[in-house]
């Protein structure tokens, strides 16, 4: 075992001594972005039109979440002090990207999870068992302040919808997508941001297929003690039943809007709920 190795080894075995001995909480903030690809056709469509549509899905994607945690419990949820207000239209052209702002709750210790969301304007109340990922612990080590992080690796596959313009219809498609992981020893908790979690340390580092997710600020035992209480109102469902409703209410947009955007001036994108 080299020295780095043991000095981690020993900051993390007396780390864990005070866990025991105190109520141990944090806050850990997380900035999200993704890639956007984009290829639009048509014969008003210019390639500065295209760039500047992209540009604005690149704004609106970018996003702040805050995660507070205790030793088995976290809450994962957008910060809505800087939520980005709608973008107004600049060259005729407004996109306008429809995410709702869920809530998760997620128990390590009862192996439950929680999450609030808002389908079209109904709020539902997602109920369902934790299934720890099956990640794959790798060697490669690296810094992310003045953390030291280690490399874990899954593959999930996805099932994905393609939105076509053309037909006012989706496209499915499935693939095998790998996300790796950063993970920290030195914060001994198994949370980290939305669905990742179950590592032997915090996650301070997703990189999930197009959507990369960076701690950037950490604060253990805050002054002001936490609350972590799980989301409250909206129908209960399970996960496969959320993903019938929102399979459904998609169809049920794309009917109703089927014969809209004749000018070509705005678009309208449904993420998610």
């Amino acid at each position: 075992m080299n020295f780095k190795m043991l000095s981690i080894l020993v900051f993390v075995l007396a780390f864990a001594e005070a866990l025991s001995a105190q109520d141990f909480q944090g806050v850990a903030t997380y900035k999200s972005r993704r890639q956007v690809d984009l290829k639009m056709e048509g014969k008003n469509m210019t390639d500065a039109m295209q760039q500047q549509i992209a540009d604005q899905l690149k704004k609106q994607f970018e996003k702040t979440y805050i995660l507070t945690f205790d030793r088995n419990q976290s809450l994962y949820k957008e910060d809505e002090k800087l939520a980005k207000p709608d973008l107004g239209a600049s060259g005729g052209f407004q996109i306008k990207v429809s995410q709702s702002r869920d809530i998760l709750y997620k128990n390590t210790a009862a192996r439950r999870y929680e999450r609030q969301e808002d389908v079209l304007g109904k709020i539902f109340l997602v109920q369902d068992s934790l299934q720890k990922p099956d990640w794959k612990l790798e060697k490669e080590t690296k810094s992310i302040g003045d953390y030291t992080c280690f490399k874990a690796t899954r593959t999930e596959e996805v099932n994905s919808q393609t939105f076509e313009s053309d037909s006012m219809k989706t496209k499915d498609t499935t693939f095998t997508k790998t996300i790796t992981a950063w993970y920290t020893p030195q914060i001994p908790v198994s949370h980290g941001p939305a669905m990742n979690w179950g590592l032997p340390g915090l996650i301070l580092e997703v990189q999930d297929g197009k959507e990369s997710i960076m701690c950037s600020q950490i604060v253990l035992n805050p002054e002001d003690k936490i609350v972590i209480e799980a989301p409250e109102g909206g129908k209960i469902v399970d996960e496969a039943s959320m993903k019938a409703i929102q399979e459904e209410k998609m169809n049920e947009w794309l009917e109703r809007n089927s014969s809209n955007g004749e000018d070509g001036k705005t678009f309208t994108i449904k993420i998610g709920g």
